[in-house]
């Protein structure tokens, strides 16, 4: 009997080992780093004090944003909504219409500015950013409330639980824009519609056929070899749909840029910064020069609403009324514009310029960008507004 004790004595020693005190504080680091998640690291932080201690160490983070509060019901967005979507296609006075489109996109990023603007509460990183039917019985935290306790964040992701603009469905429209105290580019794609074709060895109506050479220049009816407008894309409010997605984009992206603006001023370790949305309408990104020129140079802000003034502008179009990319994909309509500030020297479209605006988009769309920019192009201007 006396022999058996010590081996019971040596199996309760084994039992209460942790092996996870055994590893270093930089191998959990590395670890919360792949994690990122603001939410799994607040579960985390209340698993031991050594844990609670690393996590405001992370410095790899990821929020992901659940849900934006709004003050209007849904009658009044539904009703704005609609009254857009009319004014897109009434033919006379543009500029006004413009304006109507605007205050529709302005609602939700008013309500965006709730979410990401600092508040006077506080959330330790053990609660969760979520919300439910009953907004009266749940209590609300903004990203810059969250990442309060993390001291020394170099690469920040925030993802929108979905794109600001409300589109008709099956409607393609993508944008990326890169900040530094102002707009320094941005990339915009569209198409008016898109077709997959189920066999490569039929022809698609309204198409030319296959053609697996990403590089090749694809027509469609009513379309030169050279890749000319067509006159119809004049008359029938085609270039003023493609202004409307351009200038609704930028408001878009200066509406983000505005309310990041607490966020880069308080955590002045970071060097990656994108704000993007789950349905991968749109993507501002910003590197760590252009951080640091916004710590030194404040934004502009513009004096109709709050997002970042959007300088005067140079852009390039290009055009494809029937793009079919490698993958049996056919863009209708396909339309990109390429923004710079006007103020900056223009670049011929040659090396790096074309690397920007193709890698702007994931596939298949910078196949389908390295294809438009192949194509004739037109040169627009836009006041700052």
């Amino acid at each position: 009997m006396g022999s058996i004790l010590p081996d019971l004595g040596g199996k309760v020693n084994q039992e209460v080992i942790d092996h996870i005190d055994r590893l270093p504080d930089s191998l959990i680091l590395l670890i919360f780093n792949k994690i990122g998640d603001v939410k799994a690291l607040g579960k985390c932080c209340v698993v031991s004090k050594r844990f609670h201690s690393l996590v405001p160490q992370v410095d790899n983070v990821i929020v992901r944003v659940d849900c934006v509060i709004s003050d209007d019901g849904p009658s009044a967005t539904s009703s704005s909504t609609s009254a857009s979507l009319a004014v897109v296609h009434k033919p006379r006075c543009p500029i006004s219409a413009l304006f109507r489109i605007f205050s529709v996109f302005f609602k939700p990023l008013q309500s965006l500015s709730q979410l990401i603007a600092p508040s006077n509460r506080r959330l330790s990183l053990s609660e969760d950013v979520e919300c439910d039917s009953d907004q009266n019985s749940v209590t609300h935290h903004s990203p810059t409330q969250v990442l309060k306790n993390f001291n020394e964040i170099k690469f920040l992701r925030i993802e929108l639980p979905g794109g600001e603009l409300g589109l008709d469905e099956g409607v393609l429209l993508k944008w990326k824009a890169n900040f530094g105290s102002t707009l320094d580019n941005c990339a915009i794609l569209g198409a008016s519609s898109i077709v997959h074709i189920v066999n490569k060895n039929c022809e698609s109506p309204g198409t030319s056929g296959s053609n697996d050479n990403p590089n090749s220049n694809i027509t469609g009816a009513g379309e030169t070899d050279n890749g000319s407008i067509p006159e119809s894309f004049y008359t029938n409010g085609g270039l003023k749909l493609r202004v409307v997605w351009t200038i609704s984009s930028l408001i878009a992206a200066s509406a983000r840029h505005y309310l990041l603006q607490p966020i880069i001023e308080e955590h002045k370790t970071m060097e990656s910064l994108v704000l993007t949305d789950v349905d991968g309408q749109g993507v501002l990104s910003m590197n760590k020069e252009q951080l640091e020129e916004l710590r030194v140079k404040p934004l502009s802000a513009s004096s109709a609403s709050k997002r970042t003034l959007v300088p005067a502008l140079n852009m390039r179009l290009w055009y494809a009324q029937h793009l079919e990319l490698p993958n049996g994909v056919i863009l209708k309509g396909a339309t990109l514009v390429a923004v710079r500030p006007s103020d900056l020297p223009k670049k011929e479209l040659i090396g790096s310029e074309v690397n920007w605006i193709a890698s702007a988009f994931e596939e298949p769309f910078e196949t389908a960008a390295r294809m438009l920019v192949k194509r004739r192009t037109y040169c627009l201007e836009m006041n700052s507004f």
